[in-house]
């Protein structure tokens, strides 16, 4: 079967034909021609117009054959729209000036989905600005191409991407049958997340319900733009910021007893206060039950936070609410100073709290702490972002679930 062959069966352009195949070097060269009796298009509006004049020839990048390079060769004309005056026409197998091919630019983003951009730069003998050209097109196509009928549930939470507090301000959809990215923002300001209201006006007004964590900023916008959805504290936060008070705690009383001169009693006991029990191994589990023995400010504080997890068991409100009354005022008068912080914090907040067992789905942060981690994945597969362009492509196109651009064949 002839080379020519395989294109016309897998990649068929209209107005155009394949023409002579050669092998050269590392790379297959195929000679694309207008059909003859043709008219070019205005690359513009798409309308058949006279030629003006030839350009050089130019070269495309297609995607890779048994290990060869597959190149188009083609040389464009202008042609004389008498709309958009003299312009070059249209070539359906590429954009503007780009030398990548559109099927080869939907093969690399497929890449840079599983493997960093340097990575599928250098596997494949492109750019690294080749790859990044590649994953704007497929994302800019699906940011325009995607569904925003049926958002019910959102998260909202903000992911550090560079050093020195630089975040990222995500929203994600977290209904039960479609998780997503949805904007991405710079800084975790309250601007930054006006801008999502902005960018999404109209696929709001359906939302009812919203997750997110005690973030001021969050707080704030969230109350004005979403006053009729349930706001819901996130479970995980609040588990959060137990685990730190916990954990603060135990570093201030170790400091402590190594001034006071008495035995290490908390080295090494960081992950047994800290981890769920289920996941804990038998050493740990050994050495939390030595620490319950002894009358420390630390195991206090853990007794406090194991307490509050009973929360999530009641199935009403009204018990929940009786159960974390009697909790706070527990907290509040353990005269322990991290735990009445996060006491402090819950009781100003108790109403966002409790509103976790005021809807029928019980949702929480679950979905966006776990779409966090690939976040985390993706940037660390690139060793981090310089520019916040790039880390916002990168995201969508991986979490976005975005739609990709119509292709005649599908690449194996």
């Amino acid at each position: 079967m002839l080379i020519k062959t395989i294109l016309n069966k897998c990649y068929p352009v209209k107005y155009f034909v394949y023409g002579k195949v050669s092998l050269v070097k590392d790379r297959v060269v195929v000679t694309v021609s207008r059909r003859q009796n043709s008219l070019g298009q205005c690359s513009k509006c798409l309308r058949q117009v006279a030629g003006y004049d030839r350009l050089k020839e130019r070269r495309f990048r297609f995607i890779p054959l048994w290990g060869f390079k597959v190149e188009l060769m083609y040389t464009p004309c202008r042609v004389n729209c008498h709309e958009h005056g003299v312009i070059i026409e249209h070539m359906p197998w590429a954009d503007g000036k780009s030398p990548i091919c559109e099927p080869f630019k939907i093969f690399l983003a497929y890449w840079a989905k599983l493997l960093s951009w340097k990575g599928v730069a250098t596997h494949f003998q492109v750019t690294w600005q080749n790859v990044s050209e590649s994953v704007e097109y497929v994302v800019e196509y699906g940011l325009r191409n995607r569904l925003l009928d049926n958002i019910r549930a959102i998260g909202v939470d903000e992911v550090q991407y560079q050093v020195g507090h630089k975040y990222l301000t995500l929203v994600y959809q977290i209904d039960a049958g479609c998780r997503r990215l949805l904007f991405v923002g710079k800084d975790r300001t309250a601007k930054t997340l006006l801008r999502f209201f902005y960018r999404f006006k109209g696929h709001t007004d359906q939302i009812t319900a919203v997750c997110s964590d005690l973030w001021k900023p969050y707080l704030k916008v969230i109350k004005r733009k979403l006053s009729n959805a349930v706001h819901i504290l996130d479970r995980f936060h609040v588990a959060q910021y137990l685990n730190k008070a916990v954990d603060e705690t135990r570093r201030q009383e170790m400091s402590q007893l190594k001034q006071d001169g008495f035995t290490a009693i908390l080295e090494k006991s960081r992950w047994c206060l800290l981890k769920n029990k289920k996941n804990q191994k038998q050493s740990q589990l050994a050495k939390l039950s030595d620490l319950l023995r002894y009358n420390l400010k630390t195991v206090r504080c853990y007794l406090l936070k194991e307490t509050f997890q009973q929360l999530w068991i009641y199935k009403s409100r009204w018990g929940a609410e009786r159960f974390l009354k009697v909790w706070l005022t527990r907290a509040l008068r353990s005269r322990l100073p991290e735990i009445k912080k996060v006491a402090k914090s819950l009781r100003k907040h108790q109403d966002i709290l409790l509103n976790y067992f005021s809807v029928k789905e019980r949702l929480s942060n679950g979905p966006v702490e776990g779409l966090n981690l690939k976040v985390k994945l993706t940037m660390r597969k690139s060793y981090g972002f310089r520019r916040f362009r790039t880390a916002e492509l990168a995201l969508y196109h991986v979490l976005g679930e975005l739609p990709l651009p119509p292709i005649t064949h599908r690449f194996y």
